[in-house]
Parts: C-alpha cells; structure tokens; sequence
C-alpha cells in the first residue's frame, strides 16, 4: 500500500490509517513515518509518536551503527559474490518518477550487497541478495541493482521482462506472474534515542516472496528462520 498521501492518492495511505489510529492518543503525540517504503514493497516500517522523537530516530538511522538490510530476488550473474554499489543517482529527466544512475551529477547514493543464494535458471539467472542502505535515496536498491545488471524481479519500472528467457515453463510463469517488485525491507537495526540499547527489528518474509524464493530453489537462512521466528504456531 501507499505509505504517505500524495496529491495523487490523498487518503487510504498507511499514515491515514495510522493517523485514525492514534485519534485518541494524548496532547502534542502523533504518529509520522521515519523513512518510506515504496508502494510495492513489503518490510519494516517505524513510526514515531511525537515530533522530537521522530527527529531523533532520523538521526540514529544515519548513524554509522545503523543497519537497514533488504532482501531481493534478482535477475543475473551477481558477481562477486558481495561489494558496494556506488553510483549518484538523480532525477530521470525525461521521467520524474524515476531515478537513474549518473557518474557526474546526482546525489551520492552507496548500497552494499551480499549474494545469499543463486541457481542457475539457464539463459537467465536467479539470485538472492541482501542489501545494506548506506545512504538511503528514493528507489536507491531498485535502480543501482538494475545499474548493476541484476533488475528486480517484477519491478514494474526499473525490471526487464527476463523469465522469457527462462527454459523451465512453470518457473518462468512464476516469475511472469509475480505481482509487485521481489523487495523486502527486511531488519532494521539501531541505538534507541532514549534508552541508548540495540534495538533490531525483523519483518517476517511475507507469503508472496517466501513462495518465489521457495519456487525459484533460493532458499536463504535469512528467510527460513525469520519466517519459523515469526511462525503463528510459535
């Protein structure tokens, strides 16, 4: 869902619901987003109650200790194995919805990653990868794995239609089908502005991508454990 009301979709956004949410809630306290997710992109969100809270997480989260891991499935070869993606990224001049990679201009954009699992899934290539935000830049994972050689799969913007390539029938009508960009934010670490402790969240792996990675033989501990964690039967 829409995280944050836009001109376009004003209400039915997540800060809507979470807004109604805190109706009650006392004097000078209510809820804000520290940080977005993209429409299609399941995962963490944090919310702040109040203002100076809310300036505060901001700041924790561009600490050096803090961490903001992703998960993707990816079209290619990702080699090596791990590295840092450092490319600026700015505004598609012809697309202001997009961004693109820019060796001149643009804002500093770094992305670390790290192949978790890969299989061969001839004339195309499949991979898991876990993403580390250094910096975090609208649709910076998206664009810079795709700058890369190794689009999303299903990103309806910065994606390439490669399960045509694929030979398997019913793995490439997977991939064909699935609805949405294959990104899940998925832990968040950081120092807590009050209590100074460690604070690390996980969002369990949501249905959808637990089956495409299971579907694709991708399977990762950072998904198999995190999903039996966060299991109703525990």
């Amino acid at each position: 869902m829409v995280v944050h009301p836009t001109h376009a979709q004003p209400a039915g956004t997540l800060l809507n619901l979470l807004v109604w949410y805190g109706r009650t809630w006392p004097h000078g306290t209510r809820p804000s987003l520290v940080g977005r997710l993209d429409k299609l992109t399941s995962g963490v969100v944090l919310v702040a109650k109040t203002a100076p809270v809310h300036a505060a997480l901001q700041r924790r989260l561009t600490a050096p200790d803090a961490e903001k891991d992703y998960l993707a499935v990816v079209y290619g070869r990702v080699r090596p194995r791990s590295g840092t993606i450092d490319l600026p990224l700015r505004r598609d001049p012809d697309d202001r919805r997009r961004v693109i990679t820019s060796s001149g201009q643009g804002a500093a954009s770094v992305t670390r990653f790290e192949r978790l699992a890969e299989v061969a899934a001839r004339n195309a290539g499949l991979a898991l990868v876990r993403c580390r935000l250094v910096t975090g830049r609208t649709h910076q994972i998206r664009a810079h794995l795709a700058a890369r050689g190794w689009p999303i799969v299903g990103d309806p913007t910065y994606g390439e239609p490669r399960w045509t390539r694929v030979a398997d029938v019913d793995l490439a009508e997977t991939l064909r089908a699935f609805p949405r960009q294959a990104l899940h934010a998925w832990r968040l670490a950081f120092t807590h502005p009050i209590t100074t402790k460690r604070v690390v969240v996980e969002a369990p792996v949501p249905d959808d991508l637990r089956a495409l990675v299971s579907t694709c033989a991708l399977e990762a501990a950072e998904v198999t454990e995190t999903a039996e964690k966060y299991s109703p039967q525990r």
